[in-house]
């Protein structure tokens, strides 16, 4: 089943999942290559309330290291300069 809600952009899906011995479920290929996930990605499951949402969990890091950048680079900051504050801060603890 699919719902497309106008007003927000966003389209809902639904697919039947069947839990498997030992608890494992299986998430159809259509989904695993609409998320661009494969065998042995991390994955995180939240329960709301009676809900349950599974999503893909993207590494932090590479997000972080994009904000510091682009700080860096809004800021005319170096690395070099970045390092030098850092020994300073380190100094004054």
């Amino acid at each position: 089943m699919t719902i497309t809600s106008q007003e927000t952009d966003v389209v809902i899906q639904q697919f039947p999942i069947v839990l498997g011995q030992g608890g494992e479920i299986t998430i159809p290929q259509l989904l695993q290559d609409a998320l661009n996930v494969d065998r042995g990605d991390m994955l995180v499951l939240l329960q709301i309330g009676n809900l349950i949402v599974l999503a893909s969990k993207q590494p932090q890091v590479p997000q972080l290291i994009d904000r510091i950048v682009t700080i860096m680079e809004n800021e005319n900051v170096s690395l070099t300069d970045l390092l030098a504050g850092l020994e300073a801060e380190r100094e004054a603890i």
